[in-house]
């Protein structure tokens, strides 16, 4: 672990809604919570049998083999649940020799801090500047990369991920994926999983509405999977969050009609933003990103009527997460319009 990486400061993340009450004044019960760019409404979560909580997890329960089929994996791919995907994304740099790792910017900030503070040197990738040509992976021997983007929603297509893939691998490098904000049914390197130098890395946080459950999984071939699973040790997932998995992964009628309200939801978001004259944005079915030379400003508006978005100073940009009723959206649509 190098000087350098010991210094940096521990990223910051939406959903810090106790700070915000304190900073602005207002009860929390008074908030509206935008910041996270979680499924407000999630999936409904059953009633867990006693055995459950009294037994220590069993990694033959056959949910490993519900995920391969969920992310329509190969065969040959390994899958390992895991708690939440921020514990692979902390483990996986442990894994590997010091090298190269390219990062996307901006981009979901744990992914360079835990690199560098395992040792690595962190190359940063512009989203504004990655050039069709492949020649800049040549100074990378591992490229993370999230898919789609959080927080701007950048999604490339799978194929040109997939290339990069083939690149890295024909020199022993690795492809990371980040799928967080993935939908079901979407294009997914998981796919092609299986083979070397391709992890890809879900999580039921984002859209299942689940991120307290702490559950995630890590999709690759066999060696890294194994070894990942020995850095983490047993029982790293709880018996609970295991089952709830299960069940959620095997809810396919719920999943499609949450992904079509999600994207609809988005758009929705998306022409509020624009009529309350803020501009266009990006985004996933999840969230928007607004980049504007005000959000300073309009962030400090919105938190002053009680609402919370996530706010990012380089460059200036605000990431709106979608509200969860009728209500809710009244509320924002009112706040936006006295945010001039």
């Amino acid at each position: 672990m190098n000087e350098k990486a010991l210094v940096e400061p521990v990223p910051e993340h939406g959903g810090r809604l106790r700070q915000a009450a304190r900073q602005w004044g207002i009860p929390e019960s008074q908030w509206l919570d935008l910041s996270t760019g979680i499924n407000p409404n999630s999936w409904p979560i059953p009633e867990i049998p006693a055995p459950v909580w009294q037994r220590l997890p069993e990694d033959d329960d056959g949910l490993p083999e519900l995920i391969r089929q969920w992310v329509e994996a190969p065969a040959g791919a390994a899958c390992l649940p895991v708690p939440g995907s921020q514990a692979a994304i902390q483990a996986l740099p442990q894994l590997y020799a010091p090298c190269h790792v390219g990062i996307p910017v901006p981009g979901y900030r744990e992914h360079g801090y835990w690199w560098q503070r395992a040792g690595h040197t962190v190359v940063p990738v512009s989203l504004e500047s990655v050039p069709e040509s492949d020649e800049w992976l040549a100074a990378l021997d591992v490229l993370v990369w999230i898919h789609p983007n959080n927080p701007t929603g950048l999604a490339l297509p799978a194929g040109q991920l997939r290339e990069w893939h083939r690149n890295l691998q024909a020199r022993g490098g690795t492809l990371v994926v980040d799928e967080a904000f993935v939908t079901p049914g979407a294009d997914s390197l998981a796919m092609s999983a299986g083979v070397s130098g391709l992890v890809v890395l879900r999580s039921l946080g984002k859209f299942f509405g689940l991120a307290g459950v702490r559950a995630g999984v890590v999709i690759g071939d066999g060696s890294v999977i194994t070894a990942l699973a020995q850095r983490l040790g047993p029982w790293a997932m709880s018996g609970p969050a295991r089952y709830l998995m299960k069940h959620a992964l095997k809810d396919v009628a719920w999943q499609a009609r949450t992904r079509d309200s999600l994207l609809e939801g988005s758009r929705r978001l998306s022409r509020l933003l624009a009529e309350a004259g803020l501009g266009e944005s990006t985004g996933t079915g999840l969230f928007r990103y607004l980049p504007h030379p005000d959000a300073l400003a309009i962030y400090e508006s919105l938190a002053r009527q009680g609402i919370l978005v996530r706010l990012f100073e380089q460059p200036p940009a605000l990431r709106f997460g979608l509200p969860g009723s009728e209500t809710e959206w009244q509320r924002l649509a009112a706040a936006l319009c006295k945010c001039h």
